[in-house]
């Protein structure tokens, strides 16, 4: 599969049982849905709450994937910030039928330039497969190096940046920093801002929940044709009343495309909150693409 033939890839959800373990079947509901929508899978990003999944899990998560075959390309997940672990991970990742690697900066160490440079050659460098690099700062609590990336978008494996800063201005500057690698929103409600600055499609949570329409909303965004932008922000946004993927998870129990909307700890439904405000961003969303 050619990976730039997917503008959209969705940060696809963990969904749970109400004992906490990995409910695979409505994992299978979520992958089928992608798939008819035509979207690239990122599976084991945030979204996906890795980082609250033990190893074990995730290897079993990757395993159900792979008797699975969806008929979409898939994107794993590599984060955290022991670099033999994620190392390890890849190594793994190695012997399975995956097509890409989102790398994301080192949570909570803050390394600067050098160390993020370091951090993601070691990676890039043990893997075959094209990498995406993932700016989330208000996750790891320090902006992806400009200069690193500089010197970085030239690797072999080198493939594309996700960038989630949420401000235009940096968004230009990664267009520039990436040279010739595509840069890809990592905010559902700013495509549209971005979409004039070379952005190349979306890594997005709202596809979860609406994975046609966000599709849809991504061709219009990247051809210049939308014109309800206010309105995907607002909806978009909804999703984030609470820490991601507390909302979206609701909301894809309420509509009954997953059987709990049941998180890992330090997760928690107990936390969701405006739940009115993301009934309306449904509405809103389902309203729009019935009436294109």
């Amino acid at each position: 599969m050619n990976l730039n033939d997917y503008p959209l890839w969705t940060a696809v959800i963990t969904p749970m049982k109400e004992d906490g373990s990995v409910d695979y079947e409505s994992l299978g509901v979520c992958l089928d849905q992608q798939v008819e929508a035509k979207n690239g899978i990122l599976i084991l990003g945030s979204t996906g709450e890795a980082l609250n999944l033990d190893s074990y899990e995730r290897s079993k998560i990757m395993d159900f994937l792979k008797e699975k075959k969806p008929a979409a390309p898939i994107m794993c997940g590599v984060g955290g910030s022991n670099l033999d672990e994620q190392l390890a991970w890849v190594s793994h990742l190695e012997t399975l039928p995956i097509d890409a690697y989102l790398l994301v900066v080192p949570l909570y160490a803050k390394p600067g330039s050098e160390g993020q440079y370091e951090w993601f050659k070691d990676l890039m460098d043990a893997s075959t497969r094209p990498c995406m690099l993932y700016n989330v700062p208000s996750r790891t609590g320090i902006d992806m190096s400009l200069s690193a990336l500089g010197r970085l978008n030239t690797h072999k494996n080198f493939w594309a940046v996700k960038e989630a800063s949420g401000s235009v201005e940096k968004f230009k500057q990664y267009v520039k920093a990436a040279g010739n690698g595509r840069v890809y929103s990592g905010d559902d409600g700013l495509l549209p801002a971005f979409a004039p600055h070379g952005c190349k499609g979306l890594v997005s949570v709202a596809a979860n929940s609406w994975p046609k329409q966000t599709h849809r909303y991504t061709e219009l965004a990247l051809a210049g044709e939308l014109k309800d932008a206010k309105l995907w922000e607002d909806s978009a946004n909804a999703l984030f009343v609470a820490s991601n993927p507390i909302p979206v998870k609701w909301l894809m129990a309420q509509n009954k495309s997953i059987a709990t909307g049941v998180l890992r700890a330090p997760l928690t439904e107990k936390d969701m909150c405006k739940s009115e405000v993301v009934e309306k961003a449904d509405n809103d969303i389902n309203n729009w693409f019935n009436n294109l």
